[in-house]
């Protein structure tokens, strides 16, 4: 299985060439690691987080960082089954909205995410999807 945890440069740039002035939601599709792989060296190496746990770690710093910018949690619920597709296939979905583009792009380049937080969400995640949607 291949698994997403970053965007590939195409997807990245076609995200860039979007306007930047409007509100977006982003609809994230998450499948943790049954253990989190924190890189050697990492606080957090060898610790026995689970991915769900990690991710946990992710979502609170990333709510930090971006708690004075006007991103919020827009929907989020337990998944309860699948009626179309593979059960088991993802373990978590949520919708964040942002006022525009460029608070996300300053998200993924804050010093304190790119230092202290992006860490966890690829030590947690061993497949996503990342959508962007008109908000």
């Amino acid at each position: 299985m291949t698994g997403y945890v970053d965007p590939s440069r195409e997807n990245w740039q076609a995200f860039k060439d979007l306007p930047r002035d409007q509100p977006i939601h982003m609809l994230n599709l998450i499948k943790f690691r049954d253990l989190a792989e924190y890189p050697e060296g990492h606080p957090n190496h060898g610790t026995g987080l689970t991915g769900r746990e990690a991710y946990a770690i992710y979502l609170e710093g990333f709510q930090r960082v971006v708690a004075n910018d006007g991103a919020a949690m827009v929907w989020e619920a337990p998944m309860e089954c699948v009626v179309t597709g593979p059960a088991g296939e993802w373990d978590e979905a949520f919708v964040m909205g942002y006022p525009n583009s460029g608070i996300f792009m300053a998200m993924v380049k804050n010093e304190e995410y790119i230092r202290d937080v992006v860490a966890h969400r690829s030590a947690a995640v061993a497949d996503s999807r990342l959508i962007r949607f008109g908000g």
